[in-house]
């Protein structure tokens, strides 16, 4: 494994259910697709980067529909035999990538930016970890997930990042 290989991995298989349809296919003022920034965004800061969740790309895994935790195993999998020390997160509906964030999130064990779950970073050898979170019996939530594995909580004062929720809070970006 080498530790400066860094895969990029864009959450993409959510339901979407409060925004009405397919958030990740939403268009910004600008034409492109929130998708689209939220793979710019983290490319210079990684050697490759994947979708997970949706065709095309990285199937969740165990199963399929699995939300953000089965796109994180798939990449931490993907990561673990392609030779990456782990992965940087995003959400798909995450258009901007702080410069910042990988040298606040990236050391020891896993981290995630405080009131952004999904921004966050894995260690690859995290794999098998989470395939046990998923085999038990519980809600799957990322939040019961940061528990188990102690994440460390970033916070990079003064950052604000818009949360895309609704088709109109894209209006104010």
């Amino acid at each position: 494994m080498d530790e400066t290989r860094i895969l990029g991995a864009v959450l993409a298989g959510g339901r979407a259910t409060r925004f009405g349809s397919d958030k990740a296919l939403a268009r910004m003022a600008d034409g492109r697709t929130l998708i689209d920034h939220a793979m710019t965004g983290l490319a210079s800061h990684v050697a490759a980067v994947v979708i997970c969740g949706r065709e095309g790309g990285l199937s969740d895994r165990p199963a399929p529909h699995m939300g953000p935790l089965g796109g994180l195993n798939a990449a931490l999998h993907h990561a673990l035999y392609h030779g990456f020390a782990g992965v940087l997160t995003t959400g798909c509906d995450m258009p901007f990538y702080p410069a910042a964030l990988p040298a606040a999130l990236i050391g020891e064990g896993a981290a995630i930016l405080k009131g952004q779950q999904l921004l966050g970073w894995w260690p690859a050898t995290f794999a098998f970890e989470l395939d046990a979170h998923l085999a038990e019996e519980n809600n799957r939530s990322i939040y019961g997930w940061i528990d188990r594995v102690h994440a460390r909580v970033v916070e990079i004062p003064g950052l604000v990042l818009p949360n895309i929720n609704r088709p109109g809070d894209l209006a104010g970006l």
